[in-house]
């Protein structure tokens, strides 16, 4: 996501080389904020573990997670004023894609209380009943790394479509009927595209619509971030009447991230964060409609 000053970025990190950072983290929001005794936030597992850590654009560490080679998440520590910005989505996902590299299945954590929401909108599943850990009220869950999440309502939708784009690397595909109000008009999504669409990395976004006059009328704040931005977001819309009898939407990213719809119109469908065979054919089918699509010059200038 971004601040004022631009967007952060988040990285796999050496842990020798990073304790510094990694410490002055989870010091400031599990032994200062929390109340956790140093000696039990710090342990043995550190080391054996793989780490994630988030930067502000001034280089400054402000979120950071932990895997360990079992694929037990835990250590989610994101700074008080970068919170709800899709620091701690964007962390998360990074951490699904070591565990999708190192072959695990499944990866497990405790969520604490407060986050159980958080986790349950990227599909994770509770297991059991809640338990106390280091004073803290937590809920084991498990997310399976061999098979799509389910989506089911908007509030996972958006937090799915969200982190998708928060780890694209350089290349989105979107496909959707008329930019799906109550999906890319909310904050949180428009946030993450402004995000990629201002990180400097020569990114593209296409995006494929059935419907550009119905964007349009509702003043789409999409619209508006593409025609800011407008060497990074490209759209089109669909004329080939078979083209626009495809009754299904959906993201791709580069990073191997997708959420298919089978019907446009509805929030329910599937996701998965690294699913790199099934993202790159929802890229190619689209690439062959794009090519023979419209470009939406009407959509170019400002002041709709």
């Amino acid at each position: 996501m971004t601040d004022p000053a631009g967007p952060f970025q988040v990285a796999v990190v050496d842990y020798a080389t990073a304790l510094e950072d990694l410490r002055a983290v989870r010091d400031a929001v599990f032994v200062q904020e929390q109340r956790v005794p140093r000696e039990l936030e710090r342990d043995d597992l550190d080391p054996r573990c793989r780490h994630v850590l988030a930067r502000d654009p001034a280089g400054i560490a402000i979120g950071t997670a932990r895997i360990s080679p079992e694929g037990r998440i835990g250590r989610m520590a994101v700074l008080a004023d970068w919170r709800a910005r899709g620091v701690g989505s964007a962390l998360l996902h990074a951490l699904l894609r070591v565990a999708r590299e190192d072959g695990l299945h499944q990866v497990t954590l405790h969520a604490q209380a407060g986050a159980i929401d958080f986790y349950r909108v990227h599909g994770f599943a509770p297991v059991g009943e809640r338990f106390v850990e280091a004073g803290i009220e937590h809920l084991a869950m498990r997310f399976r790394l061999d098979h799509p999440v389910a989506i089911e309502d908007r509030a996972t939708a958006v937090a799915t479509t969200a982190a998708i784009v928060l780890v694209a690397r350089r290349r989105l595909w979107i496909y959707s009927r008329e930019l799906d109000p109550g999906l890319y008009d909310q904050p949180r999504v428009i946030e993450a595209l402004r995000s990629f669409g201002t990180a400097g990395v020569g990114g593209e976004a296409r995006i494929l619509l059935q419907d550009a006059a119905a964007a349009q009328r509702a003043h789409a704040p999409l619209i508006g971030l593409a025609q800011r931005l407008p060497s990074v977001f490209a759209l089109r819309e669909v004329e080939d009447p078979v083209d626009r009898t495809y009754p299904s939407a959906f993201i791709a990213s580069d990073a191997g991230g997708y959420y298919f719809r089978p019907l446009g119109h509805r929030f329910d469908g599937e996701a998965e964060s690294h699913a790199r065979a099934r993202a790159r054919q929802l890229a190619e089918g689209f690439d062959r409609v794009w090519e023979r699509a419209r470009p939406c010059s009407e959509l170019r200038a400002l002041g709709l």
